[in-house]
């Protein structure tokens, strides 16, 4: 926001000093007065966007490392750049978000989930899984939608928002939100997942990878299974 002001405000300036000392000519005036609200717009931006990105890099540094407080603590720090540049704010309250979701505190996470970024789809499926969780189905419907009107062209936010409306009992509306996913991405998991609900059975998501899990929509044991599998597996290249 201060950028927007800033950059209004040189555009404002060179504008009276054009007409004062340059030319009296209103088009040309004007012209130069939009080129310098441009530039520096786009100098004040990059600046706030460099410090945004340098911040993000290493809040995930902290979480690879297991110190997923001290990367909160850090974005939280990064929420003064809200006021600098428009969507900077719910960006980071969406990364806060997550970060508490992947610990399990979906508590902490929904304040932050709910001030987040519509176009970060990851975190917008968590709110929506949260108030799934909360037999709020209308809020979860809701705010998926708002998470596909974002995202047409992800596959797995349909895929997520099928699992969790077939999980609530709407079997048809999941059926319905696959066919639309498949015809928007002609992903084959799509159409995969479709078929299988269509014959009664129950979707199957690993072909989304590893991604799926931080969802936490699997059970525990399943999770952990998939986790020994993964590491008996590396053991064995090992010995080889």
């Amino acid at each position: 926001m201060l950028n927007l002001l800033i950059s209004f405000a040189c555009s404002a300036l060179s504008s009276a000093l054009m007409m004062r000392f340059v030319t009296p000519n209103m088009w040309i005036t004007m012209a130069v007065s939009a080129v310098v609200f441009a530039l520096v717009f786009m100098l004040l931006t990059r600046i706030t966007m460099k410090k945004v990105t340098a911040l993000m890099e290493v809040a995930q540094r902290d979480m690879v490392a297991n110190r997923s407080d001290k990367a909160i603590k850090e974005l939280l720090n990064g929420l003064k750049y809200g006021a600098w540049q428009i969507y900077v704010k719910q960006q980071i309250n969406s990364q806060i978000g997550t970060i508490y979701y992947l610990k399990r505190d979906f508590k902490g996470a929904v304040p932050y989930l709910e001030k987040g970024f519509v176009r970060n789809w990851v975190s917008t499926a968590m709110l929506a899984i949260t108030y799934m969780k909360k037999n709020k189905t209308g809020e979860m419907v809701a705010t998926f939608d708002k998470a596909i009107s974002g995202n047409r062209k992800e596959p797995m936010v349909y895929a997520v928002y099928a699992f969790c409306l077939d999980r609530v009992g709407q079997r048809d509306k999941a059926i319905d939100m696959l066919k639309k996913g498949a015809a928007k991405t002609g992903n084959e998991h799509l159409e995969d997942n479709k078929n299988l609900l269509e014959s009664g059975k129950k979707m199957k998501m690993k072909g989304f990878g590893d991604m799926w899990y931080q969802f936490h929509l699997e059970k525990q044991g399943a999770i952990i299974k998939k986790q020994t599998k993964a590491m008996t597996g590396r053991r064995k290249q090992v010995l080889r």
